[in-house]
């Protein structure tokens, strides 16, 4: 069963959309960045693509 996330269609703050352009930058993947924001990989890839971040793909 996949993972349940209670922050459904939440807003981003502004700690989390910093925390996702330094993570992207330091090359992590998107499975990795989804658990350390506790989103979804949707969510993230998402939010990556609006801000124009490149994300590393899955290992």
């Amino acid at each position: 069963m996949a993972e349940k996330f209670e922050r459904h269609r939440q807003p981003w703050t502004q700690d989390e959309i910093q925390k996702l352009h330094t993570l992207a930058k330091k090359g992590m993947a998107l499975k990795a960045i989804a658990k350390a924001l506790t989103r979804s990989e949707e969510s993230v890839k998402a939010r990556a693509k609006e801000d124009g971040l490149g994300i590393a793909k899955l290992r």
